[in-house]
């Protein structure tokens, strides 16, 4: 695997850059790719914002410019990208800065710790190749590799070439009937609801959804009130029925955090009694968990399965493989859709035909 991957860590990219380095965006992120890239002796010379969100606000130490103001100043230099981005405009925006100047867009886990570097590539070399090879199209290992690449290098070049649309794994891959019976972990609003009911015409069996977080989960309720057969849990996912302590502030990705809210969470093998033919996980880092405690449903109906895998580094070869270890004639498909950085990393699996 390490063969098909570029020679430097974006850390150490960054460190040796031969011009200014500047920040754009603030905020948590910003926070932490600056504490890292200190770390690693590297440092920027400035930071920018969207024009919107400049109004003479200043970020550790440095005055916010826009976008305009930093090619004045600086003939040559690097933009990292410190924020998450999905919305077409901006990324459009991004590529089109890319052309004029580098941008590289470090990964830091969502939930776990530790950087996904060439070392960690290493260490989990045969978790890696195991996983890649059970990929069944060409699409999926290219794809694969290319966010590989991108995890290591930064490089948003490598991420804009694989990106794919969702609709294209819903139609191509999942291809949802009207005769679906779907479990929704992680249903935050009922945004992916929404993209299940597009891609089968609106007809579905029934639908369970699971939201541990309580704000989230009055969206969610809000959002399907007219759905009929539609069933929601104000739960998270997780391997067995117990609380857990989840972030306050986490929001759209509410994650497990010591000294947070208590939560209850239970299994899906607990919970859903009928047959399964949809298995949808985006639980901030907890896949393996629920994955876990939906194993007997998993061995008993082998729904197709649409699994994140970008949460935690380990995710991308962890989750696979236990999946392999539960129906080992799965097949595998991955897809990485418009999102810097890397997330919406999927995971979509089926059934033998």
């Amino acid at each position: 695997m390490l063969n098909f991957l570029p020679d430097r860590d974006v850390w150490e990219t960054l460190k040796h850059a031969p011009c200014p380095i500047v920040l754009y965006g603030m905020g948590n992120g910003a926070d932490q790719i600056l504490d890292t890239l200190h770390e690693y002796g590297g440092a920027v010379s400035a930071v920018f914002a969207s024009d919107g969100f400049v109004r003479g606000h200043s970020f550790r130490g440095f005055p916010v410019q826009t976008y305009h103001e930093i090619c004045e100043t600086f003939p040559a230099f690097w933009i990292v990208l410190s924020f998450a981005v999905r919305d077409l405009p901006t990324l459009q925006r991004i590529r089109g800065m890319n052309r004029e100047h580098p941008v590289f867009s470090p990964t830091i886990p969502v939930a776990g710790g530790g950087l996904f570097t060439r070392e960690f590539v290493r260490q989990h070399e045969s978790g890696f190749d195991a996983a890649f090879s059970l990929l069944r199209d060409e699409k999926s290992r290219e794809t694969y590799l290319d966010v590989l690449r991108f995890k290591v290098s930064g490089k948003v070049e490598y991420l804009f070439r694989c990106m794919s649309e969702k609709q294209e794994a819903y139609q191509e891959i999942l291809r949802l009937t009207p005769n679906e019976t779907i479990v929704d972990l992680g249903a935050y609003d009922g945004d992916t609801i929404r993209e299940f009911l597009a891609a089968c015409g609106g007809q579905y069996h029934r639908i369970y959804a699971l939201e541990p977080d309580s704000k989230n989960y009055q969206k969610l309720l809000r959002n399907t009130a007219s759905l009929p057969n539609l069933h929601p849990f104000h739960l998270g996912a997780w391997s067995e029925k117990t609380a857990l302590s989840f972030d306050r502030r986490a929001g759209r990705n509410s994650r497990l955090k010591e000294g947070g809210v208590l939560v209850e969470v239970d299994s899906v093998d607990n919970l859903i009694r009928e047959p399964v033919t949809l298995l949808k996980m985006d639980i901030e880092g907890s896949e393996a968990q629920a994955l876990e405690g939906a194993k007997q449903t998993i061995l008993r109906d082998r729904p197709k399965l649409y699994v994140c895998a970008y949460h935690r580094n380990e995710d991308l070869f962890r989750l696979p493989l236990q999946i392999q270890s539960y129906v080992p004639d799965y097949q595998f498909f991955f897809r990485q859709h418009p999102y810097l950085p890397a997330w919406e990393s999927n995971f979509y699996v089926l059934p033998p035909r």
